[in-house]
């Protein structure tokens, strides 16, 4: 199982923000130094707590004091984009990374950005959609583009100058595009399947509960099925909220506590989520009432916390219940205690991982 890390962000309202730019700056860095595969970054344009409002901008920033880590988009969000920006902006940035690059793409969930944009009414699944073959079309097609859809139309017929370069655009560094990666956060998601039959990978939310990601796999399945090919569970990304510390105590504290930085991320997602989808995702049993979907038990079931060996045997719990898959990837969180935070991501890199690996080799061994 590899180990990746995922970063909204979601920071207190109000913070520097320069600082909290900084520092997933340094989030990623560390992750490098770690041994991480690969750092995911999302983005959003109307939220102050959610501070990154380019994921590739912000990316662009670390292709040069990065080393071997792989960086992704964790979205695109593709309706609020226009898909030729999106595309020359990723083909650049693949060049810059040379390869190590993943495009992470999706509908976008933040309703005011969607408002901000003008699609808060429109069917933002079907903008994805166009938008991504559009992409696809630039980088496999020859200029002059003429490239006609619903929402966009992309041309430069009459303004191709071929032999000075203008009205060319570049293509990716890998061939025929960079890997491609959705993310699922609801149960039993059709949008999986439609991703894996175009040769897509998922990763599942951080934000849902353990049984609904279970029932991802399946859905992957049936999409590679269509698409004539085996599913792999080494494609499939968990995403988890977890925290590493030294004894139980500050573990607990830290992570679950109510003043605690994962409180402030599930408290504000709770408020956001709850809003637009429901409170399924946050629920173990869909008959739990309303009144009794808290943050606490939000806290207690969605959380991975503890000294490494407590951790550990979370992690095998939670792919007992999930299945196999290739990798975990850790999410992060507002660093409102820098020097915990980091040795939690220093501890699963050095403690934690190679002790869950060790175990599912046992147990493979075993079977």
């Amino acid at each position: 199982m590899k180990l990746s890390f995922f970063t909204m962000p979601i920071h207190p309202v109000g913070r520097n923000w320069t600082e909290t730019l900084n520092e997933d700056r340094e989030a990623v860095m560390l992750a490098d130094r770690l041994g991480y595969a690969e750092a995911f970054i999302g983005e959003h344009v109307t939220d102050a707590a959610e501070t990154i409002t380019s994921s590739l901008m912000f990316l662009s920033s670390l292709a040069f004091t990065t080393k071997s880590i792989k960086l992704g988009t964790g979205t695109v969000n593709m309706p609020n984009n226009h898909p030729a920006q999106v595309a020359a902006q990723v083909a650049m940035i693949d060049h810059m990374l040379e390869g190590r690059f993943i495009f992470g793409i999706s509908p976008g969930g933040l309703r005011s950005d969607a408002e901000a944009f003008g699609n808060l009414d429109a069917d933002r699944n079907a903008m994805f959609l166009e938008a991504i073959d559009q992409v696809l079309a630039i980088w496999s097609g020859k200029p002059p583009y003429n490239i006609k859809g619903k929402f966009w139309t992309i041309s430069t017929e009459r303004t191709l100058i071929a032999e000075i370069g203008q009205g060319i655009m570049a293509k990716p560094f890998q061939r025929p595009h960079p890997p491609i990666v959705v993310t699922a956060v609801a149960p039993f998601s059709k949008g999986i399947t439609a991703a894996a039959a175009r040769g897509w990978t998922p990763i599942s939310a951080n934000f849902l509960q353990p049984i609904w990601v279970a029932s991802h796999w399946p859905k992957y399945a049936e999409g590679c099925r269509l698409a004539g090919r085996p599913a792999d569970p080494a494609d499939w990304r968990v995403a988890k909220s977890i925290f590493v510390a030294d004894d139980e105590v500050t573990a607990r504290e830290y992570a679950r506590g109510a003043a605690g930085p994962y409180a402030f991320y599930y408290r504000n997602l709770m408020r956001k989520l709850l809003a637009s989808r429901g409170g399924e995702i946050f629920k173990a049993d869909p008959k739990m009432p309303d009144d009794k979907l808290t943050l606490d038990y939000v806290l207690d079931t969605m959380v991975i916390a503890g000294t490494p060996s407590s951790v550990v045997e979370q992690i095998l719990a939670l792919r007992a219940t999930t299945g196999d898959f290739g990798t975990l990837v850790y999410a992060g969180h507002d660093w409102m205690d820098k020097r915990l935070a980091r040795r939690s991501m220093e501890l699963m890199a050095t403690d934690v991982m190679p002790a869950v690996n060790r175990a599912l080799g046992t147990r493979s061994a075993a079977q």
